[in-house]
């Protein structure tokens, strides 16, 4: 992971550490070009520290954790901590000095505390005070519903991707997911998904898309978001992997869905269908997705529709809840039994590998990806879901077939009650 980026002086690149993502905040020094066109690899990022190899990615967390806090001076020259022993041995305590360090391989002592490690080297010099910033967010012309939707967003073209849309698709609404923030000090306290260390989410609702492609909607504040493009069915097609936020009187637009970052929209004089109307209100969604909840969302359905048959049937797997008290997680034996028809990050269902591609691949996740969407769309045993039921399974399905969605109380979670998350 990169940490402590700083903008060069004179310049448009960062400097950054590259750093362990279960280690300190400690190893190589990297360039970040933000002109240079992604290519899911290392085209943007050029190496400063060629010799240190990057923590847990390259070695182990804890080999390689050798510089930090870098300043940058210029493209050229930095100020930085720097200790050669990287992570040191049991019982030792290391012991980073300020250096001066060139891209040239080349670096200088500055100062070291023999007691105490140095960090975060900052140049002082006088300079003229710089003008204060009331606030770089734009106001809402239209009036916005509430303080907490204070801010909108929007797309301009959502089948802009750099991954074609499948064939036939039309995009009718964007589904709009929160993920929250984590509560528990520990990993899988509870464990929220069949994913190892999963992040709890909650589902709050869905806006239109034009069929020019265009969507326009109020965005709650504060909230760390993401966006799934749904098709007429309300079945995810395209999903972000990673999340966005926006600031009270902010306004958020996206060219498309992982549009080629360094393109503009086509100039076709068009003014996109949803900005000539006033922003949409997130509609919410089917009861048991906020907070999301399997015991609530698909386990009803299940019951109505399954159970009964399953019973009848030795083969069949069981589909009721089973003594769940009696589970470490608190799980039902539905979901355990349900997993090898679920689709979620790391499932061999997907085409693409979702732990080296850091987008979605459209059409090839969630719902559209899994063995049950399979088995109900081509009618089990002659049974056909209610649209609805259907809905409530697809939804569970495109959000990582999760089965809890926060982090406290698993046990009132697993009865079904309605658990709010304490932070959001």
């Amino acid at each position: 992971m990169e940490l402590d980026l700083r903008a060069i002086p004179g310049s448009h690149k960062y400097v950054a550490t590259a750093a362990a993502h279960h280690g300190q905040a400690y190893g190589s020094l990297v360039l970040i070009d933000p002109h240079v066109e992604d290519d899911d690899a290392m085209a943007p990022v050029q190496r400063v520290t060629p010799e240190v190899p990057f923590p847990e990615a390259e070695s182990s967390f804890n080999n390689g954790q050798v510089y930090a806090t870098p300043w940058p001076l210029d493209e050229y020259f930095y100020l930085c901590v720097y200790d050669a022993r990287g992570s040191a041995p049991r019982g030792r305590q290391n012991n980073y000095g300020i250096y001066l360090l060139d891209a040239f391989g080349n670096k200088e002592l500055i100062y070291r505390d023999p007691h105490i490690s140095c960090l975060s080297p900052i140049p002082v010099r006088p300079r003229r005070k710089p003008p204060a910033l009331t606030g770089s967010a734009a106001a809402p012309k239209q009036q916005a519903p509430a303080t907490s939707e204070a801010a909108t967003g929007g797309v301009v073209n959502v089948y802009n991707s750099l991954y074609p849309f499948p064939e036939g698709i039309s995009i009718k609404a964007l589904r709009i997911i929160q993920v929250l923030p984590k509560t528990t000090p520990l990993i899988n306290e509870p464990r929220i998904g069949y994913g190892n260390e999963k992040g709890a989410r909650a589902v709050l609702g869905t806006v239109p898309v034009e069929a020019d492609g265009s969507a326009y909607f109020y965005l709650p504040t504060g909230k760390a978001v993401y966006f799934q493009a749904l098709d007429e069915r309300g079945l995810a097609v395209q999903s972000m992997r990673s999340d966005t936020y926006v600031h009270p009187g902010q306004q958020l637009f996206c060219q498309g869905c992982h549009e080629p970052h360094h393109s503009a929209p086509p100039a076709n004089g068009r003014f996109p269908l949803a900005f000539r109307r006033s922003p949409s209100r997130i509609q919410p969604d089917v009861e048991g997705s906020n907070p999301f909840s399997f015991p609530r969302l698909v386990q009803p359905v299940l019951e109505r529709r399954c159970v009964t048959c399953h019973e009848e049937e030795s083969e069949a797997c069981d589909l009721r809840r089973g003594e769940w008290e009696k589970d470490p997680d608190h799980r039902y034996t539905s979901y355990s039994n349900l997993r090898e028809y679920a689709s979620f990050v790391g499932s061999t269902r997907n085409t693409y590998d979702p732990w080296t591609t850091p987008r979605t691949v459209p059409g090839q996740f969630g719902t559209l990806a899994s063995k049950l969407y399979e088995i109900l769309s081509h009618g089990h045993h002659d049974m056909q879901l209610p649209e609805e039921d259907f809905r409530r399974i697809a939804l569970w399905l495109d959000c990582n077939s999760d089965f809890f969605g926060s982090y406290e109380n698993a046990e009132a979670q697993a009865r079904g009650d309605v658990v709010q998350p304490t932070l959001e």
